[in-house]
């Protein structure tokens, strides 16, 4: 078997600017419509397109449909958000309670997102989806207002290219454009593969530092079945294309886990592929990853059991869950276990002691451990009542 080492977010540079060659290609693609750009439509939810001008639905270029793992009132971040679509599908799923930031550094894309933005807000009822210029990998800074210090400070020497530098920092810290666990749900449809490798790591650190706990990303991408080979890679079509930047399917997966996220799932994954290019196959995927697993590991006598079907499972921590048995957690865990909205929902029966621990009280756990929990310890030493059946029997009609 051939062992999987290779990281994406590490692959070698490119002969070409990846920005650049990405940034003219769908400029040309909100002019006029490219085929060519990622996959054909999905299955959106027609319900959700019959308001968007044709404008809007013939220039979008996607692989998958992240909306339909939103909700109703949450607030939502949609990278890379082009001619707007599924900003304006998920204004219509969040609701007048919920909101909508796009984000997107193509003038012309946000220039086509934007001319139907005052018409559709009226068709909605209700003004819930903004548009704001950045690059998704530094979520932090508003490039409209750093492009504006640069109109009002013009950059003709390396002192005012330090100042430049400083501006930006300072609107970052101060005025955050999208601030630290701030939103419920990021969004992506086919963009990520398009950050250049180098900055990948930092694209999936930003993801996970403006979700709230709790939150979680949905991203729809391409995938590879094996690394681009060199020829790809040297190919700035291919890049624009949504190819050469591709992430290896199990690379994709594990660049959430190493920004901190739980609970990872292929929620969709293209049968076919997209495309194959030089033996490399290239489908859609979507991931749903969670956001939550930070703080302390606190002890209150908490146990779950697995359900099954699996022998055993282990979780993103190294948690080993052996099917139905009693399995020791700390607090945190054995809430992220039990949400209901979580990614282990209905997959665990929660076991609470019969005397509660007050958090305050709750002494340190070593979640590093995977040990099994004495129904003594959520009972307690000394429970002894004997408990009688008074319905004739446990069954609905009396009887066992």
């Amino acid at each position: 078997m051939t062992p999987v080492t290779s990281d994406l977010a590490s692959s070698p540079p490119t002969p070409y600017d990846v920005e650049t060659t990405v940034r003219r290609r769908y400029a040309t693609g909100a002019e006029a419509v490219q085929p060519g750009l990622c996959c054909p439509d999905p299955g959106y939810d027609m319900s959700l397109l019959k308001a968007l001008p044709e404008e809007i639905l013939e220039k979008d270029y996607g692989c998958g449909d992240p909306s339909k793992y939103v909700g109703a009132g949450e607030t939502v971040v949609d990278l890379g958000s082009g001619a707007g679509k599924i900003c304006y599908m998920l204004a219509q799923k969040v609701g007048a309670t919920g909101k909508v930031i796009g984000v997107d550094f193509n003038d012309a894309m946000l220039a086509v997102a934007r001319r139907y933005q005052s018409a559709l807000i009226e068709k909605f009822g209700y003004d819930n989806v903004r548009f704001v210029k950045g690059r998704i990998q530094d979520l932090a800074l508003d490039m409209e207002r750093a492009g504006q210090w640069l109109a009002d400070h013009p950059v003709d020497n390396v002192e005012a290219l330090v100042a430049f530098d400083a501006a930006c920092d300072c609107f970052r810290q101060t005025a955050p454009m999208i601030a630290s666990d701030a939103v419920d749900v990021v969004v992506s449809n086919c963009v990520l593969n398009l950050v250049r490798p180098e900055d990948k790591v930092r694209l999936f650190g930003e993801i996970f530092r403006i979700l709230r706990r709790g939150g979680r990303a949905v991203i729809s991408d391409i995938v590879s079945d094996e690394d681009p080979t060199p020829a790809i890679l040297a190919d700035p079509a291919l890049w624009s294309g949504c190819i050469a930047g591709a992430f290896r399917e199990d690379a994709f997966l594990a660049m959430f886990e190493r920004a901190g996220f739980h609970g990872i799932e292929i929620l969709s994954r293209s049968p076919d592929p997209w495309q194959t290019i030089d033996g490399v196959e290239f489908r859609s995927m979507t991931v749903r990853a969670f956001k939550g697993k930070e703080g302390p590991c606190l002890e209150r006598n908490q146990a779950v059991v697995y359900r099954g079907p699996w022998k055993s499972v282990t979780d993103d921590d190294g948690h080993v869950l052996h099917r139905g048995q009693r399995m020791a957690v700390c607090d945190k865990t054995f809430g992220i276990y039990t949400d209901a909205t979580g990614p282990y929902a209905g997959q665990l029966e929660p076991i609470l002691p019969l005397a509660e621990i007050p958090l305050d009280n709750a002494q340190s756990y070593d979640c590093r451990a995977s040990d099994r929990r004495s129904p003594r310890e959520t009972k307690g030493l000394d429970y002894r009542d004997s408990v009688a059946v008074d319905d004739g029997g446990c069954g609905p009609e009396g009887c066992c």
